[in-house]
């Protein structure tokens, strides 16, 4: 099945988005989610536009997010596409810091400067624990997986006149600096795992590697990233996501690059 397309405006978004994306009709779109919204799934694809830094923000982890009425926490794996000469996401602090400081660094703006901001190109991919303090900056373009739950904690936002979640953001928050192993630059390999659990799995597939690694599992999210793919009788190309509920064989073009994500399962 083809997830739907749902585009979210954004004070942060862009009026220039790619072609692909048709419906924008000079919106200040930041958002592009893809989703069922006839049956609940656990993780959630979107492909983010930026023109402004995002919040400073945090999410909480599954217990964190549970004890507060949502589904589950919510961590992420950002798959950078494009970016502007000086983009940079801010992934982590560069000191660790404790609650207070946390708190009086967002209250009165240096959080900003406390940030890890980390210069990134077309390729990079990094993951994103729950707990960790982030932000996307100004001209990127990426492809964001993530656990299906809209749980988002900001600890700072540049000025905005928009809510700020100081005591649950510090209360989950571990301000500290980035050292997850699941982040590095996508390669020339026709397979490439990039996550390993355990909210899910996420491998970067080339050409003929698609199709014959996809009939594998049950529960797929193909993301095309060129070129476009197939899977019974319905097709998708760039800008577009397939949700393959079972075992379904996978046609690619000869230029296509998708990336796939996998969800575990009970039992």
């Amino acid at each position: 099945m083809k997830l739907e397309t749902m585009l979210v405006e954004k004070p942060w978004g862009r009026t220039d988005l790619p072609g692909i994306f048709t419906d924008a009709a000079d919106r200040r779109i930041g958002e592009v989610w893809f989703d069922a919204a006839e049956r609940p799934l656990p993780l959630l694809v979107k492909w983010l536009f930026t023109s402004e830094r995002l919040s400073i923000q945090v999410h909480p982890n599954d217990t964190q997010g549970r004890a507060h009425g949502f589904v589950s926490g919510k961590e992420e794996c950002w798959v950078v596409v494009a970016a502007e000469p000086g983009a940079v996401l801010g992934i982590g602090t560069r000191v660790a810091l404790d609650a207070e400081t946390l708190r009086r660094a967002a209250l009165n703006g240096e959080i900003e400067g406390m940030m890890d901001w980390k210069p990134v190109c077309a390729g990079d991919y990094f993951y994103i624990p729950a707990g960790t303090v982030h932000a996307i900056g100004a001209g990127v373009t990426l492809v964001e997986v993530q656990q299906n739950a809209d749980v988002t904690y900001r600890l700072y936002d540049y000025g905005r006149p928009r809510e700020l979640h100081l005591d649950a953001g510090i209360a989950v928050s571990r301000a500290r600096p980035y050292a997850d192993a699941r982040t590095g630059r996508l390669n020339s390999a026709r397979s490439q795992h990039l996550v390993e659990g355990p909210h899910f799995d996420l491998w970067h597939l080339r050409g003929e590697a698609i199709a014959d690694w996809t009939t594998r599992f049950a529960g797929l999210w193909v993301v095309p990233l060129s070129g476009t793919v197939e899977a019974a009788g319905t097709s998708a190309g760039v800008g577009e996501c397939l949700y393959l509920p079972d075992r379904t064989a996978l046609a690619a073009s000869a230029d296509a690059a998708v990336l796939v994500a996998l969800a575990p399962t009970d039992g």
